[in-house]
This record gives structure tokens, C-alpha cells and sequence, in this order.
């Protein structure tokens, strides 16, 4: 599933050719995909300016003068930026036209969304979808205080309480494993029972390897790739994450794979304690 990274590679890769653009088409070629399409979305969006874009967690924002486009890519879906016309394949279910070119979302297992905030529902930050997300952790609010504080009653393995989103947000399954790692906190151990000390080391990973994965154009795994069709090239550049059995590039020891609420955890015995 793309993540934080993944995600803001693509804004960056979109932003351009949208802002300050005029809709001129709409194509919607299914009804939906994990949930509908917004109803009357071409006569919504026609003939209207993107004011920008934006990002809240691992949804993409595109800001209207009345409302708010909101995108996610699902566990598989990617958007491009192609010229007006492109003939679409199988799995293209949403084009976003701006005259010469548009975007379009592709999700070949259609759990994406494409989804409309009005500006008479208040604030996108309270969307049904967003109003639960915690603080972007690139941003100021995103401190080790902040973890601290919001973990002291947290009996669950501080792994599970990163991805749950709910204090901060965007920090995924791969990020995570590589987090941990860098700050050597063991995936398993509970979150109420890690330090303050160690909370700081925890916000500084957070933030370095966001920061590092977003330059190098995210990490590429099955089929996410950016606006422009590359690549990223994170995933060259993992400590644990998909290495299980290979030798820690620090001290040697096989990486070790397990499983935390269904998904692939992977962590160094050595180096995470």
C-alpha cells in the first residue's frame, strides 16, 4: 500500500500540472470504487478552478473554491499524469482533466477512493475519513512529548499504536519497521513502557526517514510508481523491512520476520531491544 511517501511523491508530481488549472472533464468508467463516486461529480467539478493540492495522512487533497476532492490510493492504485487524450486500460477508473492533459487513478484492486467534501460540511478536516487522524509527523506538532504523553495507557506493542494513526498519522507499515530499527526499540515492546528518552530518538527516526524516502521518490513495491511513471528508490536503502534472514547491516544478525495484526513486521534482536 503506498504510504506517507509514496503519497507525497505524488502530490509533488501532480501539483503542477493541476493548481491553479480549470477542470474541463470528468470521466468516471465504473461506479465506484471501494465506495461510489460522489454523484453529479462532473457537474461539481467542471468548469472549476484546483486551487491546490494538499495531503492529510495517506489522502491527497485537491482544494476547490467550494469543496474538496479527496483521493486515496487504495492498496494498489497510482496516479499519472498523461496527455488529453490517452486511450485507458483495464484497470483506469477516473480521469481529472485540465485541457491538454489529465490525471488519471489507476487501481487495479479498486480498495482506492475518490471522494467530495463540500464546503457547506465545514472543514475537510472533518470528514467522516480524516477527523480521526493524529498529527503529520513532519510537521511541528509531531514531537516526542506528544508520543509520551498519548502512550501512557497504551498496553499495545508500539508498532501497532504507530500504524493505528490515531496519534500520528501516515507512518505505515514499512516506515515503521525502519523507525523502530533507528531508534533500537524492539517492535514488540509496549508502548506505555518506553521512555521519554527513547520517544525522542523515535520522533527523530520518524522524521529523517520520511524526509529521506519522499527525496528518493518513495519505495516501490508491486506497483506503486509516481505522477511521472518512475520509479522510487527507498526500498534499496532498507535496515529490516522485506530483509527477513538476510544479516543486519549493522551487527550481522538474520533479520527476523514476524506478525503483528496480520501484517509483516521485521526487526533485529540485536539491534532493537
Amino acid at each position: 500500500m503506498p504510504e506517507l511517501p509514496e503519497v507525497e511523491v505524488t502530490r509533488r508530481g501532480v501539483a503542477p500540472h493541476l493548481e491553479g488549472r480549470i477542470v474541463t472533464d470528468v470521466v468516471l468508467r465504473h461506479v465506484g470504487l471501494r465506495w461510489p463516486f460522489p454523484a453529479d461529480l462532473v457537474q461539481r467539478l467542471g468548469g472549476r478552478i484546483i486551487r491546490a493540492t494538499g495531503r492529510r495522512g495517506k489522502y491527497l487533497l485537491l482544494d476547490f473554491e467550494h469543496g474538496t476532492l479527496i483521493i486515496h490510493l487504495g492498496m494498489s492504485g497510482h496516479l499519472r499524469i498523461l496527455p488529453n487524450p490517452t486511450l485507458p486500460a483495464k484497470h483506469d477508473h477516473f480521469d481529472l482533466v485540465v485541457g491538454d492533459h489529465l490525471m488519471r487513478l489507476t487501481d487495479p484492486r479498486r480498495f482506492g477512493a475518490v471522494l467530495w467534501h463540500g464546503m457547506e460540511e465545514g472543514d475537510v478536516g472533518t470528514h467522516l475519513l480524516l477527523r480521526g487522524l493524529g498529527v503529520e509527523p513532519l510537521e511541528t506538532g509531531f514531537t516526542a512529548e506528544l508520543l509520551y504523553r498519548q502512550t501512557r495507557n497504551r498496553s499495545s506493542p508500539i508498532k501497532q499504536v504507530l500504524l493505528a494513526g490515531d496519534i500520528v498519522v501516515g507512518v505505515g507499515n514499512i516506515y515503521a519497521s525502519e523507525s523502530l530499527f533507528q531508534a533500537g526499540i524492539n517492535p514488540k515492546t509496549p508502548a506505555r513502557r518506553i521512555s521519554l528518552a527513547r520517544y525522542e530518538k523515535l520522533a527523530v527516526a520518524i522524521r529523517e526517514i520520511l524526509a529521506a524516502a519522499i527525496l528518493q521518490g518513495g519505495s516501490t513495491l508491486r506497483d506503486f510508481v509516481g505522477a511521472d511513471g518512475q520509479s522510487g528508490y527507498f526500498q534499496q536503502n532498507y535496515f529490516v523491512y522485506d530483509r527477513a534472514g538476510v544479516p543486519c547491516r549493522v551487527c550481522g544478525a538474520p533479520v527476523r520476520q514476524i506478525r503483528q495484526g496480520q501484517r509483516s513486521t521485521f526487526y533485529c534482536v540485536n539491534c532493537q531491544k
